[in-house]
């Protein structure tokens, strides 16, 4: 049964923030000349703005979840098909990141 009401107020911690923060000036920088990305630079800078709200609770649109879960799973698939041809040097390097973001996605974004 799919559920009627979903819930849109976050509590991230600190260190949440700070990757979500990050992870939303990279998506910044590289839409940020392409007219065509106009609602995805909209929705990013909005939330950036949130996240670095001192507010405990974030209270996100529904545009602004589903964007930024959308990003994160396909930022994961990226990186997991990225370790799986590569050798231990990069795998080390990603899989701290890899790690993040899957705990944000399953402490927050999970249906």
């Amino acid at each position: 049964m799919k559920k009627l009401f979903t819930n849109y107020n976050f509590e991230f911690n600190k260190n949440e923030k700070k990757i979500l923060k990050t992870f939303c000036n990279q998506t910044l920088k590289q839409i940020q000349g392409d007219n065509k990305y106009y609602s995805e630079i909209k929705t990013f800078s909005s939330l950036l703005d949130k996240l670095n709200s001192n507010e405990d609770a974030i209270k996100l649109t529904k545009e602004e979840r589903t964007k930024l879960k959308y990003q994160l799973e396909e930022n994961v698939k990226h990186l997991t098909k990225v370790m799986n041809k590569s050798w231990f040097m990069k795998k080390w390097l990603y899989k701290s990141m890899l790690t993040q973001y899957e705990l944000i996605l399953d402490n927050h974004f999970k249906d």
